[in-house]
């Protein structure tokens, strides 16, 4: 690694290492014996070095990934990497002089534990001495153990606040002791800085971000492959929005496609309730409809963590296909996707009339609407003499209407039915599921107008594109609906479009595209309007104009 990094920025990372091992050295000399002023002010005077060097090396850094001939992700990444070492060992810096502030204010300095403040410090200044090796040598080894550092600082930290907490019950605690109490906090500041440091190192040497939960994971999961692990590589695919992250696990050996049929599975990480309901939704299919769903190769947990190893499968997103593959694929896709809908639908039907709540669903998610989108929070406004309400009560006069209809049987939905959720293999020629932990027995109109919303918000300015989008949303709403009729299904239309209302309105949340937020805004604002209009004494006489609504 060190041979990728230019000249300045390798020599001021040395520098700073150096400086900041000085600085902990003389705050090790300032707490071994009486502390003096000439100690103190030797610390306090050379912050300006510091930020300084960690200045030069910001601007090198920058300078460098400016310049993005022949850097490869991996090296972009190790720059950022050492961008952040660089800045948490300012930190370290910042937090030595926080424990000279704070030893100022004693009166008693025996009221400081002098052995364990000492040997925490000489604890910092050995992961500190670990840096440069971890980082030349690309040594992740040396990495783990300056980040173990933390945990031994941690205890001691510990220790002193039990202490302290036992004096304070029995009110022989003092100001030199709350002073003594921030100065061990300092100190464990510093660790927990080593703890960003080292993550930063092994981001750095497998190629993507990470932290200890998840390097853990990965390690103790590769045993799961059936490959040689020493010829596997890491990619960062995405990050969701519940906060995991998603990698693939591929060979050092495969061709020069960049496609991710080459993965070998599927590496996904995040808090362990997350994870834990991915698992039981990929399970549940397994059990309810096998074949439709990636198999688990491992789970693993941790702590508030989880991770899971999905098995990798070949195809592309049904959102790749329609945005760039041909018009015969699209159709064939399409094609597939609702024959296998109909035949999970027919196999998972039972006679439990359910509601989906699309109008509760609404509810709970407008305030992250409105976060993004103020605009959209209304008050009663006119147009001329048209009096229009307030985007909350057409939800709540919609939600009443709601409440009296039910989808009369219920069946094995995805969802979040939205298009990148689904993969089509044209050479097998067939259809899987992905992200599968929302799945559960529901009305089919959820996942119906998930895909169909999934559709028109795909962001493409082309003309021909969208209009192949758009058809593709009429042509399922056409061929789900027929599926409707032949089950004596006769409210779907008006609950699908309280489920497309739903869907135009909450996605608005993900999208920046003002243009394209307030299109979908006025859309779900259409169909209730359009719904409280209707003669609900009869609801299977409304008919959803689609053509109405999947136009630009």
């Amino acid at each position: 690694m060190a041979r990728s990094l230019p000249k300045a920025v390798k020599e001021n990372l040395h520098f700073l290492c150096v400086e900041v091992d000085s600085q902990l050295n003389l705050l090790q000399q300032f707490f071994s014996t009486s502390p003096t002023l000439s100690i103190a002010r030797r610390i306090m005077d050379r912050s300006g070095y510091v930020y300084n060097l960690k200045l030069r090396i910001h601007t090198a850094c920058i300078d460098t990934l400016a310049d993005r001939r022949q850097k490869s992700t991996l090296e972009r990444l190790r720059f950022r990497s050492v961008d952040l070492i660089a800045t948490d060992l300012e930190r370290i810096a910042e937090l030595s002089r926080g424990c000279v502030k704070q030893a100022d204010l004693v009166n008693d300095f025996a009221a400081i534990p002098q052995k364990g403040t000492v040997n925490s410090i000489r604890k910092i200044r050995a992961g500190v001495a670990l840096i440069e090796p971890a980082l030349e040598q690309s040594n992740s080894a040396k990495a783990i153990r300056l980040g173990q550092v933390e945990t031994q600082l941690d205890k001691s930290y510990r220790k002193l606040l039990s202490d302290y907490q036992s004096s304070a019950q029995t009110k022989k605690h003092s100001e030199d002791g709350i002073h003594a109490l921030f100065i061990a906090w300092h100190i464990k500041q510093m660790g927990e800085t080593l703890v960003n440091i080292s993550e930063a190192l092994i981001s750095a040497n497998i190629g993507q971000p990470v932290n200890f939960e998840r390097y853990y994971s990965l390690q103790s999961m590769m045993g799961s492959l059936e490959s040689d692990q020493q010829g596997l590589q890491i990619e960062h695919i995405a990050d969701t929005r519940s906060g995991s992250a998603v990698s693939g696990i591929a060979s050092n050996k495969r061709s020069n496609d960049s496609s991710n049929d080459n993965y070998i599975a599927i590496f996904k990480d995040g808090l362990k309730r997350k994870v834990k309901e991915e698992r039981e939704g990929v399970e549940s299919w397994h059990e309810v409809y096998p074949g439709l769903a990636p198999k688990i190769l491992a789970y693993k947990k941790r702590g508030q963590s989880a991770a899971i190893l999905i098995e990798h499968l070949p195809g592309l997103t049904f959102e790749q296909i329609v945005l760039n593959e041909s018009d015969e694929l699209v159709k064939e896709a399409f094609r597939k996707i609702c024959d296998t809908l109909r035949s999970v639908w027919r196999e998972t039907q039972t006679n439990k009339a359910i509601s989906a709540s699309f109008m509760g669903q609404m509810d709970t998610r407008m305030a992250e609407v409105y976060k993004l989108h103020p605009e959209f929070c209304q008050t009663k406004s006119k147009i001329c003499e048209l009096s229009l309400l307030p985007f909350d009560t057409l939800v709540r006069r919609c939600q009443s209407i709601e409440a009296k209809l039910f989808a009369p049987f219920s069946v094995y939905i995805h969802g979040d039915f939205n298009v990148d959720n689904i993969i089509f293999d044209p050479i097998e020629k067939r259809v899987n599921f992905i992200d599968l932990h929302r799945s559960c027995y529901m009305d089919y109109a959820q996942d119906v107008s998930v895909f169909m919303v999934s559709n028109y918000r795909l962001q493409t300015l082309d003309a021909g594109l969208r209009k192949r989008i758009m058809s593709v949303a009429i042509d399922f709403y056409r061929s789900t609906r027929r599926y409707a009729k032949s089950q004596n299904d006769i409210t779907f239309d008006i609950r699908l479009a309280l489920g497309l209302a739903r869907s135009f309105a909450t996605s608005t949340r993900f999208i920046l595209d003002n243009t394209l937020a307030r299109d979908m805004f006025f859309r779900s604002r259409y169909l209730m309007e359009k719904i409280l209009d209707a003669d609900l004494s009869k609801p299977e006489k409304f008919k959803l104009n689609v053509k109405e609504v999947f136009v630009d």
